[in-house]
């Protein structure tokens, strides 16, 4: 049976300094890939998956992510605003501030700058049949890295047949990347720091308890995170018809 997932937080606050020059006047999220925004891209997926409320988080250019929402409010899903003005709050202090917008959950946890083209099985559907709270604190999205476009490292995590995943040690090479989308609920925040962190914080304490798992991307991962990487997502695009 597949979770309904009705909410979504976007992480959309960040400077994108890898992304300059593009991003020296305007926010990542709003940098387009095949003629549509980076954080359209991510609402028309979510809005697809049944989603029908995304939370967004603002910080740097803040004005333009709001105005870019404003601009597609007959469009679903529904967007809220975070506001992170005063404070840039990181993955998890975002989500965190977030939580009283997303309700208990499940929901999504989606990066600004992570696309894909689909397989077989769209990605976020995969991701809401194999979510089993009885589990699992938290499910990402891993993609592995021999399909990937514009990730560099060595990996993120290595997973076992039945999707419990480990980290990769300091001088590993482990096969898959973390493609940007986690699924949780707020379960995963009790006792969570205040002020900014990080989301690794809250895996590492699920990971600990064997209750952090992962599922397959079917498809190719773009992690567009530099001007480099926007080249290569866009031909892929083109090549794949996408």
């Amino acid at each position: 049976m597949m979770t309904p997932v009705r909410s979504a937080m976007v992480l959309a606050a960040g400077f994108g300094e890898r992304m300059r020059p593009l991003t020296d006047k305007m926010p990542k999220p709003l940098v387009p890939l095949m003629g549509r925004s980076l954080i359209d891209h991510v609402l028309d997926r979510l809005n697809a998956a049944g989603v029908e409320t995304a939370v967004v988080n603002v910080h740097y250019l803040p004005e333009q992510i709001e105005a870019h929402m404003a601009a597609r409010a007959d469009r679903a899903p529904k967007t809220i605003i975070s506001d992170e003005r005063e404070q840039l709050l990181d993955t998890g202090g975002g989500a965190t501030k977030a939580l009283p917008l997303l309700g208990e959950g499940p929901f999504f946890i989606h990066n600004s700058d992570s696309v894909w083209s689909e397989g077989v099985t769209p990605a976020l559907s995969h991701m809401r049949r194999h979510w089993n709270p009885a589990l699992m604190d938290c499910l990402l999205l891993l993609a592995p890295l021999s399909t990937s476009i514009g990730y560099g490292g060595r990996g993120d995590f290595d997973m076992e047949p039945d999707g419990r995943i480990s980290r990769r040690g300091e001088r590993q090479v482990v096969p898959f990347a973390f493609a940007g989308v986690s699924l949780c609920t707020s379960a995963l925040f009790e006792n969570a720091p205040e002020g900014p962190f990080s989301l690794n914080l809250l895996w590492d304490r699920a990971l600990e308890k064997d209750r952090l798992f992962g599922v397959r991307l079917d498809g190719r991962w773009m992690h567009v995170g530099t001007p480099e990487a926007l080249k290569e997502a866009e031909a892929s695009f083109e090549h794949e018809g996408a």
